[in-house]
Order: structure tokens, then sequence, then C-alpha cells
């Protein structure tokens, strides 16, 4: 009886447990495995499990060796994820483990008196099945809140393993030191010592494991809007740039209005003198003038003039179909930065997505837009290859942030091979606007 229940605890309930832990494991890579590969995972567990001598320390580190192989050959994720991921869910069962078997430490000697066997029996499935269930909530707790994981930067990796392994240690050296002194009875009943303060240290660990994970995700997201920061703050300078450009024309274009009744009126005393060929070169060089003053494409916005003007000509240059109809309130509530986030952004990405199309394929670059009331519609279609897939980056979040900042929307639409931006934005009412729309 006792080589069967040793047998059922070591090797059944066991690779139960692996298994448990297998799955959540996989779940972190986001995974989905194959039941073959469980069933392999499981032999493997229960043939290793044969030559390891019983012990947490050396069952936990086989069952580390485990997931970490398998992380490598069955996931093919690199050793750093492998290694974290490996060492919380080791670490998460080993704590969930020692919390359960604590209270029942506590009340079997209480009880076991009566049908010792039994009794032994229904504390250890129910100590495996409870323990089972907290580790379970926890992998969830980690996998729900601490997902982001499969993307995070490898550098900073061992900010967590180092903590977590820690833990580890010391969590197995207090157990050495609680336990090390035993008492135990004439019913060869073992009855262990300091089972609060033991308790104390799981809850502790199991706590701390979570605060390292929370900050160290506070820690990533700092990072990434650090990075994101010094990104919009690259993109502001370039469009400041293009304001400047922007205001620059505009006032070569007031002084050009201002003259132009005095070219006029010396293209007229040339014509009435007879001299033809003087008036006609006058013009030439007004038409140059005017030439160089005028933009590639003509959005009623001086600002997003240079901005669409400049992108569609590097798309022009690259061999890329380009056409705009674009029309934009000017002034207006809506900031010209902004308007020019939205606009760069949206243009690099069809700049990118039509460069990565292959020779022969037809590319092409279509910027519309209108004003309809208080709202402006802005529209980016460009031709892209993704049979419909596309990955959400830094310039989509952007525009979504300006389209949050306006109380307007953002909406993606694929078909086949080609890509459509729509972008909302309610224009804020000004006095300014008020009056230009009685005009």
């Amino acid at each position: 009886m006792v080589d069967l229940m040793d047998f059922f605890t070591r090797y059944i309930m066991g690779s139960v447990q692996m298994l448990f832990g297998f799955y959540f494991f996989a779940r972190f890579f986001h995974k989905k495995v194959k039941f073959y590969f469980y069933f392999l995972f499981a032999v493997c567990a229960i043939v290793v499990m044969h030559f390891v001598p019983i012990g947490a320390v050396a069952e936990f580190g086989v069952y580390f060796l485990l997931l970490a192989a398998a992380g490598i050959f069955i996931f093919h994720a690199d050793w750093k994820s492998v290694v974290l991921y490996a060492a919380l869910v080791v670490e998460m069962m080993q704590l969930c483990y020692g919390i359960v078997k604590v209270p029942l430490s506590v009340f079997y000697p209480l009880v076991s008196s009566f049908h010792q066997n039994k009794i032994g029996i229904v504390f250890m499935l129910l100590g495996e099945i409870v323990s089972l269930l907290l580790t379970g909530a926890c992998c969830y707790m980690v996998y729900w809140y601490f997902s982001y994981y499969g993307d995070m930067e490898k550098r900073y990796m061992f900010l967590v393993f180092i903590p977590v392994l820690m833990i580890f240690i010391m969590e197995e050296y207090i157990n050495s030191v609680l336990y090390s002194s035993v008492i135990t009875d004439t019913d060869k009943v073992t009855v262990y010592a300091n089972h609060y303060q033991m308790l104390v240290v799981q809850l502790l660990g199991i706590a701390s494991l979570f605060c390292i994970l929370f900050a160290y995700k506070k820690l990533l997201q700092n990072f990434r809007l650090s990075t994101e920061l010094s990104l919009l703050e690259q993109e502001e300078y370039s469009l400041n740039q293009y304001v400047e450009e922007a205001k620059a024309r505009y006032e070569k274009t007031k002084s050009f209005r201002h003259d132009i009744k005095n070219h006029i009126a010396v293209v007229k005393e040339l014509l009435q003198s007879g001299k033809l060929e003087e008036a006609v070169s006058y013009i030439e060089d007004m038409d140059d003038i005017a030439e160089k003053m005028s933009f590639p494409c003509s959005t009623n916005n001086p600002v997003a003039d240079i901005l669409v003007g400049n992108k569609l000509g590097i798309a022009k240059s690259m061999g890329i179909d380009v056409n705009c109809s674009l029309l934009l309130p000017y002034p207006c509530g809506l900031r010209d930065i902004d308007i020019c986030i939205v606009l760069s952004n949206a243009l690099d990405n069809a700049i990118c997505a039509c460069k990565s199309l292959d020779a022969g394929t037809e590319k092409y670059i279509h910027v519309s837009g209108r004003i309809q009331g208080d709202f402006l519609m802005m529209e980016v279609e460009n031709s892209f290859y993704g049979k419909g897939l596309f990955k959400k980056g830094t310039g989509l979040s952007n525009i979504k942030t300006v389209t949050e900042k306006y109380n307007g929307a953002m909406n993606i639409e694929t078909q086949e091979n080609i890509f459509v931006l729509h972008v909302l934005l309610i224009i804020p009412q000004h006095p300014e606007n008020i009056l230009q729309q009685m005009d």
C-alpha cells in the first residue's frame, strides 16, 4: 500500500503537476501545443524523475531544465525568454505548494489518529488539487496582466530572473532552517514546528514575486514611453521645420501679391512702348517667381502643402503614382502640428508599404479629404502586400492619439492588396470659424 501510494504521488500526481505548469509555460509564449507534445513531455518527466532523488530542490531543478528544453526545441524561443518563463512557472509552483502544505501539515496530525491511511490519501489529494488551483490562478494572473512580455526588451530580462532566483534560494534556505527540528510521535506521525512562520515566508514570497513583476512592467512601460517620446520629439522638430518653411513661403507670397500692381504696371508700360520681347521676358521672370512660391499640392493649408508636397515628391521619385485631392480648413481650431502628425505618419506608412512591394507591382498613394460641417474627413489609400494582415506600430498609435484628442475616430480597411486609412476629426468651434462660416 505504501509503495502504491508513493508511485501514485511521485509519478501520477507529479506528472499532472508538470503538465499543468507546461500548459501555462506554453501560454506565456502564446503557443498552442499539440497533444503529442504533452504526452512526450509527460514521458520525459516520468523517466527523469525516476533517476532523481526525492527532494524539493532537485525535483524543481529538473522541472526547470525540462521546461527550458521544451521552450528551446518545441517553441523555438530565445534562451533568455525561456529561462525567465521557466523560472516563473517553477517558482510559482513551489510557493503555491508551500502555501497549501502548511495548513494541511497543521490539521493532519489532529485527525490522522482516526483512519491514518484514508485520512492521508484525502489530505494528499486535497493538497494536490488546491495547490494546482492556486498555481493556475497565479499563472493566469501573470499571463493576463503581463502577457506583453513576448515583445519586451531582451536585455532587461535578468532584472526579473535574478530576484526570482533569489526568492527561490531564500525560500529553500528558510524552509530547511525552520523545519530542521522535527518532532515524531509514537505513531510515527511527523509534526513540524514553525508552521506559521513558514506560511508567512511563503505568502511574502508570492507577494514579492508579483511586486517584482509589477515593478518590471512599469519599468518597461517607462522605457517604451521614453522611446516614443524621443520619436515624437524628433517628429515635432521635423514638422516645425515644415511650419517655418510654410511661413516663409507665405511671406514671399504676400510680398509678391503686394508688388503685383507694380509688376502689371511695368508690363503695361513695356507693351505700350512696343517692347514686346522685354515684356515677354519680364512676364517669364514673374512666372518663375510664382512657380517657386507655388505648392506641388494645394490643400488650403500652407503647412500641410509643404508636408504633403514633400512626402508625395519622395514617393514620386521612387516610382510610386501619387494623387492628392485634400482640402483642409485654414485657419481653424485644429493645430497645424496635429494635422502634420496625422499626414506624416500616414504617408510614411504608405511609402514604406509601397516600397516593400515587388518590382512590377502597381504602386500608388491617393490622399483625399474634405470638410463636412464640423468634421474633417481624411483618407489615405495605398497599395500594399500582406493578405489583409498588418502590424500596428508607433505611426498608427500617434494618429490614434490625435484622433482621440479631437474626439474623432480612426478606421482601417484592407481589401486584397489595398490599404485604406480613414481619419475623422471634429473641428473645434472658435469665433474665427463661426465668422468664416457666416461669410
